[in-house]
């Protein structure tokens, strides 16, 4: 079993991660394992089929209408091999694989979107914060119908990441489908993503947010920082904590647990089956919780992934918070990664993960126990309505409290809440258990 102290970012060679769909730019880590690991099966090999595949090399290379080298041809099969295993599989040349790596260090180069495959098109599963994409204003479930003026429809995943992969600098136009409208383009220049996966701040005294935008690496110890820097800004303990995963694809699987680990003081946090003995690993709280017990909101969508998912369903399950928004996208999958040489590499599905209560997600998500639908917040202001403070010859206040006539609140600064509606539910929520629980 992986020790959650011991991850580092070299540790990519053996530990288990898990991913979002198949991505460019960003790209979660699946899990990365010696090579040698996996089962080998002890059955006959099928010659017949061997044979079939020969003579279609054959005929490929003597008819097609221009000359294929044995490489290409050795190289497409493998991938068919592994695309057509499920949308998370695949071969990984040098490029690839060095990109996967980079992306749990944080730093890698792209547009930042998380893509998958829906209907034959590549749809958005989430823009990640403070990249060209979000930036550019692309959403979670647009449609990329095509890249550059060449349509996406028919192309496979691998394809279409290839093509969105570039240059640093260079730029590209991606044409949008949104809601089912009228097609439109963005053109962004690809960059270097470094990607800070926690940010936090207090919405008001008492009340700390906390997002985490993927999970890489050192997620877990950000969290940690961050709830350190909260307490202290705050001067005294928190009365609640809204934990945003919203659109966050997931990532590393040590990071997940480790960041539940910070809420949690006992209790199963995730487990995982599979076939090779490895991908049997259990994982629990090591009873270092960070959070003081205070009452806890997690936010969720439908671009909550994987890593993601784990830990909404780990804190649900053990009724450490209420798990508000929409139900998330539905990967219970886990992925290992099995170098090859000449550094390339098989990603390929090994087991499947179950939250605490046995609960496997796959294609089902995370319910929400209270659906919060995003929606626009339209601020309207407040009448100014004459007070007993504004009456010639009040009486005073007896116990000293200063008067306070119309017009002597001050504006309040403008905060992450003001315009997000789920944010500002769950903020509403947590301010009434954070009242009931005597806080």
């Amino acid at each position: 079993m992986l020790h959650l102290s011991r991850l580092t970012s070299l540790a990519l060679t053996i530990a288990l991660v898990i991913g979002a769909p198949l991505a460019f730019a960003a790209q979660p880590a699946p899990a990365v394992a010696p090579a040698g690991t996996a089962a080998t099966s002890k059955a006959p090999l099928p010659l017949e089929e061997l044979r079939t595949f020969a003579e279609v090399m054959d005929r490929i290379k003597a008819a097609y209408v221009e000359p294929v080298d044995d490489k290409t041809l050795l190289e497409n099969a493998i991938k068919g091999m592994l695309s057509n295993l499920d949308p998370h599989s695949a071969y990984l040349g040098p490029e690839d694989f060095t990109e996967l790596q980079e992306s749990t260090s944080g730093e890698f180069g792209g547009l930042g979107i998380e893509v998958g495959a829906e209907d034959g098109f590549i749809k958005v599963v989430s823009p990640i914060d403070d990249t060209p994409a979000s930036k550019a204003g692309i959403q979670a479930g647009d449609f990329i119908v095509k890249i550059n003026g060449q349509p996406t429809r028919g192309q496979t995943m691998t394809e279409a990441v290839d093509k969105m992969r570039g240059k640093i600098g260079q730029k590209i136009t991606l044409t949008l489908v949104r809601d089912g409208g009228t097609p439109f383009d963005v053109t962004l220049a690809r960059a270097v993503i470094q990607v800070k996966s926690v940010k936090a701040q207090l919405l008001e005294t008492g009340y700390a947010y906390i997002r985490i935008t993927q999970f890489q690496v050192k997620t877990g110890e950000e969290v940690s920082k961050a709830l350190a820097k909260l307490r202290k800004d705050n001067g005294k303990k928190l009365n609640g904590i809204i934990l945003d995963l919203r659109n966050n694809p997931g990532g590393v699987l040590q990071a997940a647990v480790e960041v539940v680990d910070h809420f949690i003081t006992k209790g199963l946090i995730v487990y995982t089956k599979g076939r090779i003995a490895n991908s049997e690993l259990r994982f629990s709280a090591t009873g270092k919780d960070e959070s003081e017990a205070v009452p806890m909101v997690v936010l969720i969508n439908g671009g909550s992934a994987s890593a993601s998912e784990i830990v909404a369903g780990a804190l649900q399950d053990q009724k450490r918070a209420v798990v508000m928004g929409t139900t998330s996208f539905g990967k219970g999958s886990v992925q290992t990664v099995l170098p090859l040489n000449n550094d390339r590499a098989l990603k390929i599905t090994t087991a499947l993960y179950f939250t605490p209560n046995g609960r496997s997600i796959q294609a089902q998500g995370i319910v929400p126990d209270i659906e919060v639908r995003k929606a626009k917040i339209t601020s309207e202001a407040d009448g100014e309505y004459f007070k007993e403070a504004d009456l010639q010859g009040h009486l005073g206040n007896g116990n000293g409290g200063a008067d306070k006539p119309t017009g002597s609140g001050s504006k309040a600064k403008a905060m992450p809440q003001d315009d997000d509606y789920q944010l500002a539910q769950a903020l509403s929520l947590l301010k009434g258990l954070s009242i009931t629980s005597g806080r």
